[in-house]
């Protein structure tokens, strides 16, 4: 068995707090010839935690240099966390659902077993697009981001008024609580929840969804990926807004700011191990039974 191949395991404290399902899948990682480095998520500090045993903490940034793939464990936002973490050198992702919905995971805690496959090198990469989003004030950059789901713009519990252009050319213009914009992987986030479509996870699309528009016209945008998209912040009052990149922490906005976001050159890449598709995943996750 080749050990030189290394795994990181990117467990989520909150979903695994005892590592019980951690421990488990580095078992069945390690007696396939893999060396396993695990290294906790949404923890600032690996020295405020005491590890299971058997198991060191490692920083994901020095382990991600030698890694041949991540695995997240525990619920969208730890995948998230992962792609972030990943976009720019290219580590694939597999994710491992111990959370809520978990739409992006490749495995449910009973489809543990097909991580033997890995060992073999039996599984398909996946490509999604990214976007990246800028925040301007007066002609100068204030901040930039990217993000695998969507960029969320929203008010500050008041409403806001919100002109979007295309490539310059004014598309659509409403008052309402914000709006999301979302890649196809994040169709079925929050863009969905708030009245958007379902886009096959592998296109090349931005998505624009009016949250709670206050007129019956506003609807969602579909656009080509090689599209600019631009929204111009006004305001009533003044009112404060704010921008985040994937649910992350909030930027303040202010009125006059300008938003632009356009496909990234980022890209993430989720490893492929069960023949489930699209398709199956929406109706066992998204229709109501």
């Amino acid at each position: 068995m080749n050990s030189n191949r290394k795994v990181i395991l990117y467990a989520n404290i909150e979903n695994d707090a005892r590592f019980e399902m951690t421990r488990h899948i580095g078992t069945i990682l390690r007696e396939s010839g893999w060396q396993v480095a695990l290294c906790p998520a949404f923890v600032d500090e690996i020295t405020d935690l005491t590890p299971p045993p058997d198991y060191t903490f490692s920083e994901l940034k020095t382990e991600l240099v030698e890694a041949e793939i991540i695995i997240p464990i525990g619920g969208d936002g730890t995948i998230l966390r992962a792609a972030r973490a990943t976009a720019d050198i290219g580590v694939p992702i597999l994710g491992v659902n111990m959370g809520g919905k978990g739409f992006m995971a490749e495995l449910e805690i009973t489809d543990i077993g097909l991580l033997k496959t890995v060992a073999s090198s039996d599984y398909k990469i996946e490509t999604r697009m990214m976007i990246d989003v800028e925040a301007q004030r007066n002609g100068e950059i204030i901040y930039s981001d990217f993000a695998l789901n969507d960029i969320v713009v929203k008010g500050d519990n008041k409403v806001v008024d919100m002109t979007i252009f295309a490539d310059g050319e004014r598309i659509t213009h409403f008052s309402g609580d914000g709006t999301v914009l979302a890649t196809p992987t994040g169709s079925t986030a929050y863009s969905l929840s708030a009245g958007g479509p379902i886009v096959e996870p592998t296109a090349k699309n931005i998505i624009i969804t009016p949250i709670c528009a206050h007129i019956l016209e506003a609807k969602t945008f579909v656009l080509v990926a090689s599209r600019v998209v631009t929204i111009d912040l006004s305001c009533r009052k003044n009112t404060p807004a704010y921008m985040s990149a994937d649910g992350g922490d909030h930027t303040n906005l202010i009125c006059g700011d300008t938003i632009k976001v356009y496909r990234s050159q980022k890209l993430t890449q989720l490893v492929r191990l069960s023949d489930k598709s699209f398709y199956s995943k929406i109706t066992s996750k998204l229709i109501s039974r």
